[in-house]
């Protein structure tokens, strides 16, 4: 890989990590503002699966930029209509994760 290739997926690693902080102090600023007691727990049907959230689809998308797939993440994204993960609908989570799956994957 050339140095600019490097730098570049560096840049983006960094870009990554900058939004998945931020993502969580807003979760965490929002947790402890006193506002999450007032609310109650959504209940769920017993066989419902619990909704994926931004940080658990950032991991696995961090994972295949680290394995050298950055480009087929970047395609992925943009087949939902996004240049970064969190301008992703989190209804397309799930879709967006079986689509991740066979990045990388030889068959």
């Amino acid at each position: 890989m050339s140095k600019m290739s490097d730098m570049a997926m560096t840049i983006e690693e960094l870009r990554n990590a900058a939004a998945a902080i931020t993502d969580v102090a807003n979760y965490l600023a929002e947790m402890f503002s006193g506002n999450a007691a007032e609310e109650q727990p959504e209940k769920k049907a017993p066989d419902q699966k619990p909704a994926l959230t931004l940080e658990q689809v950032r991991v696995v998308l961090s994972e295949k930029s680290r394995a050298g797939h950055t480009a087929g993440v970047r395609e992925l994204l943009q087949k939902y209509g996004a240049s970064k993960l969190s301008q992703v609908d989190p209804a397309n989570y799930e879709a967006l994760l079986r689509d991740a799956e066979v990045i990388g994957n030889a068959t």
